[in-house]
């Protein structure tokens, strides 16, 4: 898999570059990718997701230049900003299996979240990778032209209280995490996506 790291893109430059992407591996014009970066704060409700979700006013986030944005993924709201990790896998699935690509991204993260000295697991019945009772790290993925597209969002140095805007991907009550809250020191994001990618190079290959 390529590993390209963009560093800080917003969203829907992210979006309309991934888009580009997906097209040129459904005609194997490039191999699977990986697109690495941060993207500046903003709110993304996926296909299904519930306004109701989002615990402030759209007009007040705008006051602050936070867009909130409705995407092609699967799940509900999330957060995006700095500190965070976020990685879109555009893979070519001759055998489409979204349940099992999932799970492969979930234990590549697990990997890297224990990589930095913090215990995760997967909750059954909830996608994403959890530290204890709190999410640090969210995934939502959308398929087109048999290519994988969305991601992942890791937590490692994040502003949580961003999160206390939202029902995180819909759960109320739940709360999220991130490496440097659990570990009580904060990896360098280069180290961290170092480890992203190698994780990821482990586990999703035999996609396609």
């Amino acid at each position: 898999m390529k590993i390209v790291w963009l560093g800080e893109v917003a969203y829907r430059e992210a979006l309309d570059l991934q888009l580009s992407c997906l097209d040129r591996r459904a005609t194997r014009r490039i191999p699977d990718t990986l697109l690495l970066l941060t993207h500046p704060h903003v709110y993304t409700l996926g296909r299904a997701g519930d306004e109701a979700n989002l615990l402030v006013s759209k007009e007040s986030l705008a006051s602050e230049g936070v867009p909130v944005e409705r995407v092609g993924r699967g799940g509900d709201i999330t957060y995006h900003g700095p500190g965070q990790l976020v990685g879109y896998p555009i893979v070519l699935m001759e055998k489409p299996d979204v349940h099992k690509f999932v799970r492969s991204i979930e234990a590549a993260l697990i990997d890297v979240v224990r990589a930095f000295g913090v215990e995760s697991r997967r909750i059954e019945g909830l996608t994403g990778v959890w530290a204890g009772e709190r999410k640090i790290a969210s995934i939502g993925v959308g398929i087109r032209k048999w290519v994988t597209y969305h991601g992942f969002a890791l937590n490692v140095t994040t502003d949580l209280s961003w999160f206390r805007r939202i029902h995180l991907c819909g759960l109320k009550g739940r709360e999220a995490t991130s490496i440097a809250e659990e570990a009580g020191s904060a990896p360098t994001m280069e180290a961290v996506r170092e480890a992203v990618a190698a994780a990821c190079n482990r586990h999703l290959e035999g996609f396609a």
